[in-house]
């Protein structure tokens, strides 16, 4: 299969939360690759519990049923990788490194996420950007992480960009390679509606969410903007 667009996810969700404005304005087919699609443990976690589920093997079958309908209602194909949704540093993620390796062409465009607000975030970003400066046919895009980022004031406006720079994460893959925003994206009524029916798609987690971040799901809010940044090698 050839993608025009591969977003990589480190969770159920996270993709569609950050960039599916993004993808609805992309020209040809795309994949969201949810890395640590499996299960925590034997057992579910604090923040499996949290959202209702009782069993490692329903979270599993549960979170990858919400993560179709949301591929689905945005039109894009849905891969999961198997790992355990541990923590991601601890990881050897050889079947991203596979999949990359695959499928990004000269004309691919890749997207990772940044890792504000969640280590895992930042822990799949850096091995997927060690793919792809050996594969060396594109420039990655790196995005917001969303809900996370946010929770700076500034979010949505012009400076977004300049404040969440002192953010770890991203002061951290600024100090390795160049990275400039790309693109910044408020979306209009209809690509919002479009959004809001993926986002809703993920329904076990909404609730806890919303417990951390308030009306995130709301418009006017969060979830209207997107931002992206461009990996200069």
């Amino acid at each position: 299969m050839s993608w025009r667009t591969i977003v990589v996810s480190p969770h159920f969700d996270d993709a569609v939360l950050s960039v599916a404005g993004l993808l609805a304005r992309s020209e040809g087919p795309a994949v969201i690759v949810t890395v640590l699609g499996g299960a925590a443990g034997e057992q579910p976690s604090a923040w499996d519990r949290l959202c209702g589920f009782v069993s490692a093997e329903e979270t599993v079958r549960e979170r990858r049923a919400e993560d179709a309908r949301a591929c689905e209602i945005l039109g894009v194909d849905q891969v999961v990788l198997e790992y355990p949704d541990a923590p991601a540093a601890t990881l050897r993620l050889r079947g991203l490194e596979d999949f990359l390796s695959e499928h990004v062409t000269r004309e691919t465009r890749v997207l990772v996420p940044m890792g504000i607000g969640n280590a895992d975030h930042e822990a799949v970003r850096d091995q997927a950007l060690d793919v792809l400066r050996k594969v060396a046919v594109t420039e990655p895009w790196v995005y917001a992480d969303l809900p996370y980022a946010s929770v700076v004031r500034e979010w949505g406006g012009d400076s977004a960009a300049e404040v969440l720079a002192a953010r770890p994460p991203v002061r951290a893959l600024a100090e390795r390679c160049r990275i400039r925003p790309e693109v910044r994206i408020r979306l209009q009524e209809e690509e919002w509606a479009l959004k809001r029916r993926a986002v809703l798609a993920y329904a076990s987690q909404l609730a806890p969410i919303a417990c951390d971040y308030g009306e995130f799901a709301a418009l006017p809010g969060p979830l209207q903007h997107e931002l992206v940044w461009v990996v200069e090698e």
